[in-house]
């Protein structure tokens, strides 16, 4: 055994002198896959098997090849790798989910997708909640990200990365939830973060009509690129804010060009990010995005 265990360090050290690069090229795909698949299984009842079976090929491989030589337990060689193919196909059997599922993913890449109607879908989405919240007079504040990213503000929201839906933007912005008084941030298809203080434009330079939400909308696409959509609390109009320039009184009709202009700059894939910190707002501080409006968006007669 210790012959054989002499020859085998022998022959690693003589393989790690001539080839040491692709052995390290070798350890960092076997890591990386190894990390892919025990990522993707994670949480499932697959990764308890994974364990297992991988545990038992650590160990079987270890004796096989220590033990066995070229000549010795021939007999426990020849069973050992029929054992490998047999082991296979049952993987194949007890993953069945968890690679139709990994299929499924694959399917769903940016090389396959249909872009083009998963941004219908989020136009689709959010214009009917603004018609929605618009017809109930229910005010509301949507940053939709483009080029700049908006992370700096999206700190101090609460973060939520959920499906966009039309159910959802009603029920944040519906009076009297937690969030209702502050802004959403859409990213890609993701509605990001909800709760989230947007900076104010300067009042002085604005027209006195405009409550905190317009002010606030200006603010943002003022300082980013994002396209900023308002509806009034007090008369139920609609507005779009991009680059500090505010259009009112938009329809549904009127909107679903310019949302459509603006997803076509947004890549549905966004970049990947650190996770945000889970803060809040200091509640000491008075707040003045929280305040209701206290114009409406037409003269008072």
């Amino acid at each position: 055994m210790s012959e054989e265990l002499q020859l085998l360090i022998t022959r690693l050290s003589l393989y790690l002198q001539e080839g040491w690069p692709y052995v390290l090229i070798e350890l960092a795909v076997i890591w990386t896959v190894v990390y892919l698949i025990l990522r993707f299984l994670r949480g499932t009842r697959g990764a308890r098997v994974v364990k297992g079976v991988a545990l038992l090929l650590i160990a079987g491989t270890l004796t096989v090849q220590v033990l066995g030589g070229d000549e010795k337990l021939a007999r426990l060689n020849f069973l050992y790798a029929n054992f490998l193919a047999f082991a296979s196909l049952m993987l194949v059997i007890v993953f069945q989910p968890e690679l139709r599922r990994a299929l499924v993913r694959l399917g769903e890449t940016r090389l396959f997708r249909q872009t083009g109607q998963r941004k219908q879908r989020v136009v689709d989405e959010i214009l009917a909640s603004v018609d929605y919240l618009s017809r109930m007079k229910v005010g509301a504040l949507i940053a939709i990200e483009q080029q700049t990213g908006l992370r700096g503000i999206v700190e101090a929201g609460v973060r939520l990365d959920a499906e966009i839906t039309k159910e959802l933007l009603n029920t944040i912005f519906w009076p009297g939830s937690a969030l209702h008084d502050l802004g959403v941030v859409i990213r890609g298809d993701r509605l990001l973060a909800a709760g989230v203080q947007f900076p104010l434009a300067d009042s002085d330079r604005l027209p006195q009509e405009l409550g905190s939400r317009h002010r606030a909308a200006i603010g943002l696409s003022q300082e980013a690129d994002a396209l900023v959509i308002v509806v009034s609390e007090e008369t139920g109009t609609v507005s779009v804010a991009e680059r500090g320039e505010l259009t009112r009184h938009l329809s549904t009709e009127d909107l679903r060009p310019v949302l459509s202009r603006g997803m076509t700059k947004v890549q549905l894939t966004q970049r990947v990010e650190e996770p945000l910190p889970d803060s809040e707002a200091p509640a000491d501080e008075p707040n003045p995005a929280e305040q209701p409006e206290t114009k409406a968006d037409e003269p008072p007669a």
